[in-house]
This record gives C-alpha cells, structure tokens and sequence, in this order.
C-alpha cells in the first residue's frame, strides 16, 4: 500500500510491480444541478478527479446509482447515467456497469480504478517548505450551486468548471515535477489546504487576493447563499488558522464546499495562478494573508 487511510488522500494506491501500482477510489452524490445530463457529467468528472489527484490515469469506472423509481421516470436517470458516459470517455476510461438500487433520492457517481508510476504520485504528505502553491480550477460553485437550488438560476461557468476533467492539470504537475496535490472537493480550500499542511508537517500560507473565484460568487455569499457544509468546514480549521485581515465573506469562500474542484499543487503550473506557499510549520498550520 502506497497510499491508503492514514491522511485522507483522495485515493489509494497499491503497488503492482517495481513500474505499476493501482488506483481505487470511489465517488457519489446527490444531484447538484437540476438538469440530469449535466449532474451525471460532474458526478463523473468528480469521481475520476481522484484518480488524477494521485497522479493517476482512470482505466475503468463502474456506475453507481440511487434512484426514487417510483418518483422520477427512469428516461431521467438515462440521461444522467449518459452524462456519465460521455465524460468517461472523454477521458478514456471504461464503463463496464455497475450497480443501482432504489433510493428516496436520485444518488449519482462512480468507483474508478486506474494506474499510476510508483515514483510520479502525488501525495498528501509531500510538501516541502519554500514550494509555491498552484490552483487550477476557479472557487465558488459552491455557493453558486446553493443559488441555483434556491432560484432555479443556472450557472453556465459553474458548470463548465465543474465538467472540466483535471486530467491535463494532474499531467502538468507531473511534468513539472510537482509531488504533492490534493483536489478541492467537500472541505472547501482551507480544508483540503490543512490536510494537507498538517501530512506534511508544515504550514500553508494563502495569498487571499490571489485566489480566483466564478463571476457571481462572492455576491451570492452576500446574499446568504451559504451551505451548512462551507460553515462546518470552516469552523473545523479555524483552530488551526491566522486569518490576519481576511474578513467573513473571504474565509467562506476560501471554505466553500466544491463539487469538481481543480487540483491544488504544491508547486508551479504554466497557466494557473500561484495563490500561496508552503513555509516552515509554525503556530498555525494555515495562514490567510
């Protein structure tokens, strides 16, 4: 086992032989969007996320779904299972099946399997002090999710961010050398930001202006578009945080739970923002300047 429980990685890993190891994760949902299609694309692209996470390339996914059969028409859940489809195969990988039951409420995702170079994962626990810290996906789909249940508003950026396959990220970071990443998914960027300060022993300082978020974002915070989960995520890390100046609505989007977040490296992408660095462990595991 390469990778496995012991810092919550996004998925693990077991090595095959001295060139190959395996990658296992699973990831599903309730829906996020009203549209069926567009919620079985981002549950997709969110479970296979975790594969790219590790440094890894999806191979084969296996369907997971819940469904109210007596509720809602099975055409729907065609058409999610389809957006599903086509985002796998975008990405090359396989679906052979799966598995569904029936559920009070319709459940989407995936179990992925895929590949990784034993000597090229990234991991959790493997910041050093002095690395620049990378984003590569924008912030707020959170929030702006919550808008769209509440208003029926749709976000057409929300939902290209969150159907964007992090696959060439995850590759750029290899290239580049990076060894450490974590995708930015249900704890929000300071959660997903102190795990992995705290496994890899050091503090992580972000850069609160340079942090890119949706058009309609920060004013959909404003307007109290805020789920519970954002405001659990950031009363978990706020033990452990130096908010400096950084007022609310800048910590609650920094906290905002994402669905098919970008990847967060410890290191330089070409084309991505550089929102932060990780620094000696300090006081604090993360600081927000």
């Amino acid at each position: 086992m390469l990778i496995g429980i012991e810092h919550g990685d996004d998925a693990a890993v077991v090595r095959i032989d001295g060139d190959r190891a395996l990658v296992s994760t699973v990831d599903f949902f309730a829906p996020v969007v009203d549209d069926p299609y567009d919620f079985g694309r981002i549950a997709a692209a969110n479970a296979l996320s975790d594969v790219y996470a590790v440094g890894g390339e999806p191979i084969v996914a296996l369907n997971l779904l819940g469904w109210p059969r007596d509720v809602l028409p099975m055409e729907l859940a065609h058409e999610v299972l389809r957006g599903g489809q086509d985002v796998a195969r975008s990405a090359d990988c396989a679906v052979a099946g799966g598995h569904s039951i029936d559920d009070a409420e319709p459940k989407y995702g995936m179990a992925v399997t895929g590949l990784a170079g034993p000597e090229s994962l990234l991991r959790l626990d493997a910041g050093r002090p002095g690395i620049p810290l990378t984003l590569t996906k924008p912030l707020g789909v959170g929030v702006l999710n919550s808008r769209h249940k509440a208003t029926g508003e749709v976000f057409d950026a929300a939902i290209a961010s969150m159907t964007t396959l992090n696959r060439d990220a995850a590759r750029a970071a290899r290239l580049a050398g990076a060894r450490c990443a974590t995708d930015v998914t249900g704890f929000g960027l300071l959660g997903h930001l102190f795990k992995l300060a705290r496994a890899s022993g050091v503090t992580a300082v972000v850069a609160a202006a340079a942090v890119p978020y949706l058009a309609g974002a920060r004013q959909a915070v404003r307007d109290g578009y805020v789920s519970g989960g954002t405001r659990r995520n950031l009363a978990w890390v706020n033990p452990h945080l130096d908010a400096g100046r950084a007022t609310e609505e800048d910590l609650l989007l920094l906290a905002d739970a994402q669905t098919s977040g970008g990847l967060l490296v410890a290191g330089e992408i070409p084309g991505a923002p550089v929102i932060g660095e990780l620094v000696p462990a300090g006081a604090h595991a993360l600081i927000v300047r």
